[in-house]
């Protein structure tokens, strides 16, 4: 007996064993119980998602012995004749091969007839949108006016390319693409079923390798087992799909942030040496730093990163050592990289340039920030930087004498008024004095300068109670996950020493429906929004905004501050 192919040996035979479109099978189900079929369906989605073995499904639970059903059985004629493709009143069309009007012509003359042994006769045309127009035309009258037993499903990929007129008369159901977790699931079933040893981590890596397409990740899993036997090991899973090894990547990344070119060329040597495509390496350096700008954005990134609890650590430790600013501009560069190795004649040489350009790049700035510093400097370069002026005496003397004036103390010199960058430091130093009062925010500051990591914890912590000695706080279910008891032990110790007596530390996980002070981070973030709100209002009543509306008869599109120190 001749090999079967995973995908084939594996192909969903029932509505359950659909993946990732209990809309689609849902639907259709209640469709058949409530006995409210269409006479024509039309499938949409990426390849590999399950459109046509929906269509043969459908096709069972239609035409079964003990139906219409939405479980059908598997075991009569008619499920056994459809399940191999043999069945006489369900035609599998290949709309590539028959696209002329010709063929939708020989198609309806078939439909004259009845079926010869089931419910109904079914046509399945897969990549309908190849059909020609004229063929889409000959197929209009049919569809408007169908015979009873006739059933007409269609299944494409681009669905744009089907003339209206077609669309009108069918339901449209849009497959989606499977997330990793249900494709690796699935992948997990079979190899379990087919006696194969492989770890959870080379599971991702064929499920990732599927671009959302069971299909796709099953032939490659086909391949993988081809290759490694029935003992698939992660090192030799990476060499045959490409993947370059996640610690390369992560050492990348660190490097660059470290401004570390040598050690930027040493990986790239490494990467050469183990003989990686560098626009493959280009991509997923380019995926990574896209799962630190996920983890900068949002505290519960969820199914928005496809990473284990130890891989997390490591991207949280890497996202808090650099920028948002910084990262969005590590992948500007990165992803026209990417289109320069398609190219490029020197594909080693096009990537170390840069990621060496990477590493020499300062650390941006906000532009308000700029403007504050201009704004000083132009200050002090037209002499109106404020000088403080110098304390009173407790009595007022009287004027000197002559004679006073031939004193020694008189030939001193008159005092220089202070510096500015003094009366900067004076300015600032009532500063330190407010940080006196202990409270949680300035905690959080205190934490941030010795441990930057743990003080970035503690920005998403939410303040339950400061009633020294006792401290409580608690931290949503993701990062409460990430506190080990290390860090616990370090958090306590710092609050020792800013709060200067002994203090008992809580943390606890924050329950989903749990009533608690908002974190530091939401703070800045509504007042941020609350300022925004105030400056828009500001400039939309000023008098030469509403000029200039009146005179273009314009819109306001976006209001930007000049200065950040707007409150």
């Amino acid at each position: 007996m001749s090999y079967l192919v995973l995908a084939r040996k594996w192909r969903p035979q029932r509505f359950e064993d659909l993946i990732g479109q209990d809309h689609v099978s849902q639907t259709l189900k209640n469709a058949i119980e409530s006995d409210r079929v269409h006479h024509a369906f039309l499938f949409t989605g990426a390849r590999g998602v399950g459109k046509t073995s929906a269509a043969r499904i459908f096709a069972k639970a239609l035409n079964c012995e003990t139906g219409p059903t939405p479980e059908p059985c598997g075991q009569c004629p008619s499920c056994v004749e459809i399940t191999a493709g043999q069945s006489v009143d369900v035609f599998e069309i290949d709309g590539a091969s028959n696209t002329g009007v010709d063929d939708i012509r020989e198609l309806r003359e078939t439909i004259r007839y009845l079926p010869s042994h089931s419910r109904y006769k079914i046509f399945i045309i897969d990549e309908v949108h190849m059909l020609s127009i004229n063929a889409f035309n000959a197929l209009l009258k049919t569809l408007e006016e169908p015979p009873e037993h006739a059933k007409f499903i269609f299944a494409t990929t681009e669905p744009h390319k089907i003339p209206v007129t077609i669309l009108s008369r069918c339901q449209r159901f849009d497959f989606r693409k499977i997330s990793v977790a249900q494709v690796a699931g699935r992948l997990r079933y079979i190899i379990d079923q087919e006696q194969v040893r492989i770890s959870e981590q080379g599971l991702a890596m064929i499920a990732r390798s599927g671009g959302g397409s069971m299909r796709d990740a099953q032939s490659t899993l086909d391949q993988v087992i081809a290759f490694c036997g029935n003992d698939i090991g992660d090192e030799e899973l990476q060499a045959l799909l490409g993947l370059v090894d996640r610690r390369l990547l992560l050492e990348t990344i660190e490097a660059v942030i470290d401004r570390d070119g040598r050690r930027v060329l040493s990986v790239i040597h490494r990467v050469d040496e183990q003989g990686y495509a560098f626009r493959q390496f280009c991509r997923q350096v380019v995926a990574t730093l896209r799962s630190l700008v996920v983890l900068k954005v949002t505290s519960q990134p969820g199914e928005l990163l496809d990473a284990g609890e130890a891989e997390l650590q490591e991207l949280c430790s890497l996202a808090d050592r650099c920028s948002l600013d910084d990262l969005q501009r590590m992948l500007t560069l990165l992803m026209k990289t990417e289109a320069e190795l398609a190219h490029s004649g020197a594909a080693r040489l096009t990537m170390e340039m840069a990621l060496i350009r990477l590493a020499q790049l300062p650390p941006g700035q906000e532009v308000a920030a700029l403007v504050r510093k201009l704004e000083s400097l132009e200050q002090r370069l037209a002499g109106k930087v404020p000088v403080p002026a110098p304390a009173a005496p407790a009595s007022v003397s009287p004027p000197p004498t002559p004679a006073a004036d031939k004193s020694p103390a008189a030939s001193d010199p008159a005092p220089l008024p202070p510096e500015p960058d003094r009366v900067e430091a004076q300015s600032a130093a009532p500063q330190q004095v407010e940080r006196a009062d202990k409270d949680w925010p300035g905690f959080v500051d205190f934490v941030k300068s010795q441990r930057v990591r743990i003080g970035s914890f503690l920005e998403h912590a939410r303040l339950l109670s400061a009633e020294l000695p006792s401290l409580k706080v608690a931290l949503p279910a993701n990062f409460h996950a990430l506190a080990d008891r290390e860090m616990k032990e370090d958090i306590q110790r710092l609050a020792v020493d800013y709060y200067k007596t002994t203090v008992t530390l809580e943390i606890s996980c924050l329950a989903e429906n749990q009533t608690a002070p908002p974190s530091l981070l939401e703070e800045r973030k509504q007042q941020e929004s609350d300022r925004e709100r105030r400056l828009k209002s500001d400039a939309l009543e000023h008098t030469m905004v509403k000029a200039a509306i009146d005179i273009f008869e314009g819109q306001v599109g976006d209001v930007r501050p000049i200065d950040k120190g707007f409150v």
